[in-house]
């Protein structure tokens, strides 16, 4: 049988999704607190990796067992073994045919800022703080240039093991709501550090250190050297993870996401 979850949690506490000898992982929780339900070792695959502090809302995991469970106990037996700050929220048989990470079309980010001059005493490690104001109309106006299938290598950290750097960004959007500026992009598939090296630089934007055309200036140098710092990731949300109707996969909306 494969099954499909939905896991978040906060990364704040964890070196990523992945699973790592020398430091505690989301990947290592999840498997470990499936293990102990299916009493057997349990190996998920997600849809995408998240670094160190990344946080998550929507991402998808999938795994094989031939151990019969009903969802519920996969789903409540598990978030007992889980710390309190990774959850599943739904689980579901899936088609043999499903992959986390192969059946995806799209993926889909949340940059969250929390935009005032005192720093937040309760939402430290949720949100980005940026003490200068920002202006959401000029960020939101520069995005659009990301628009499109482009070459991204200004956008995508040295380390990045991707045999290319086109992407597809079919969905982008800054817009402000109180102190908190969100950062909504979709993509079909994104670049190591490529979601925070954008967000850094709408974030020059919208402070006015840099002109709406940047961005734009930006994707035809192809060259990381010439943008700016990279965004810290405790603003990151992974929101979703896109796939054929046929798999019928749960979604977060955008509307239910964070302080809307």
């Amino acid at each position: 049988m494969k099954w499909a979850l939905g896991v978040e949690y906060l990364g704040q506490h964890y070196c990523g999704w992945q699973r790592q000898s020398h430091c505690e992982s989301v990947q290592f929780f999840v498997e470990q607190a499936l293990s102990r339900i299916a009493a057997e070792p349990i190996d998920v695959f997600c849809a995408g990796r998240t670094d160190t502090g990344v946080n998550a809302i929507g991402q998808v995991v999938h795994f094989e067992t031939l151990v019969e469970r009903p969802a519920r106990a996969w789903l409540e037996g598990s978030n007992t073994h889980l710390p309190d700050d990774i959850r599943i929220s739904w689980v579901k048989l899936v088609d043999k045919d499903f992959h986390a990470r192969f059946s995806a079309f799209a993926r889909q980010y949340r940059y969250v800022i929390f935009n005032r001059p005192v720093r937040s005493a309760v939402l430290s490690g949720r949100v980005t703080w940026e003490r200068k104001p920002l202006n959401e109309a000029l960020m939101h106006q520069a995005a659009q240039a990301l628009l499109g299938e482009q070459d991204f290598s200004s956008f995508r950290a040295s380390e990045c093991q991707a045999s290319h750097a086109r992407r597809e960004v079919q969905f982008v959007q800054v817009r402000r709501r109180g102190d908190f500026v969100f950062i909504d992009i979709k993509a079909n598939a994104f670049l190591h550090h490529m979601v925070r090296n954008i967000a850094g630089t709408l974030m020059q934007i919208g402070r006015t250190e840099a002109p709406v055309e940047w961005v734009a200036n930006l994707l035809a140098l192809k060259d990381r050297t010439k943008a700016t710092v990279t965004a810290p990731a405790m603003g990151l949300y992974f929101v979703n993870a896109f796939y054929p109707e046929e798999f019928a996969i749960p979604q977060t909306p955008l509307n239910e996401v964070l302080w809307q």
